[in-house]
């Protein structure tokens, strides 16, 4: 086989994963869009809402994050959740993103018998499977900024819970550029995990969302 026959291969497989990855990205977008909103308003009233943890800086919201959770909070002050229910990363003492998260929220004014933790939520597909089978989560809000809001709203509703997403981009974020584009990577996996049916590392005891919540664990 001549050198030219090889490069035409090759440029043919490029330019078919490009495709594939390109349609399953679009995909994915256009089917999760109609429940994606960026204003409370629109929401349908539900049990839960689901923040997505987004990083502390100096044991404070990062800039993402703490759009997420005033959006959170928002609709859970509008009627929109009765509960609220946070995940994210608490791996270590030096680093525990979850006690930042539900301190904020119990700061502005959501009940501590509202506020449930997902501790093992290590990546968005693990939050929306344990919301789903720990949790027991069948109606959700869905919140975070709106380039991973299309994945989360993919995830939730191949999962069987019956989601709407809330954009909470309120402008303003370092490295979303860079964020973007590991989006687009991360969709094709989540396209993955759900055919193959991927289950968390952690599952654990089921907690009851109409109980009280699990804030002071």
């Amino acid at each position: 086989m001549n050198i030219k026959k090889i490069v035409l291969r090759l440029s043919l497989l490029v330019f078919t994963g490009i495709l594939i990855f390109a349609g399953i990205n679009f995909y994915v977008k256009s089917s999760s869009n109609p429940y994606c909103f960026r204003n409370v308003e629109s929401l349908p009233e539900v049990p839960v809402a689901i923040v997505f943890g987004a990083g502390i800086r100096n044991n404070a919201p990062s800039k993402y994050l703490k759009d997420r959770l005033d959006a959170g909070v928002r609709a859970y002050k509008e009627g929109k959740a009765r509960k609220l229910l946070l995940s994210g990363d608490n791996g270590s003492k030096s680093y525990d993103e979850l006690a930042v998260m539900k301190a904020y929220c119990a700061s502005h004014g959501v009940d501590t018998l509202n506020i449930f933790v997902d501790y093992a939520g290590f990546d968005t597909y693990s939050t929306l499977y344990r919301a789903r089978h720990v949790f027991g989560v069948e109606e959700a809000i869905l919140v975070t900024q709106n380039y991973h809001l299309d994945r989360a709203v993919f995830i939730g509703r191949h999962l069987g819970i019956d989601v709407t997403g809330l954009a909470a981009d309120r402008g303003g974020y370092s490295n979303l550029r860079k964020n973007k584009i590991r989006e687009t990577l991360a969709t094709v996996k989540s396209v993955i995990d759900v055919m193959y049916g991927r289950k968390p590392k952690f599952l654990g005891k089921k907690v009851d969302l109409e109980g009280k919540g699990n804030f002071s664990k």
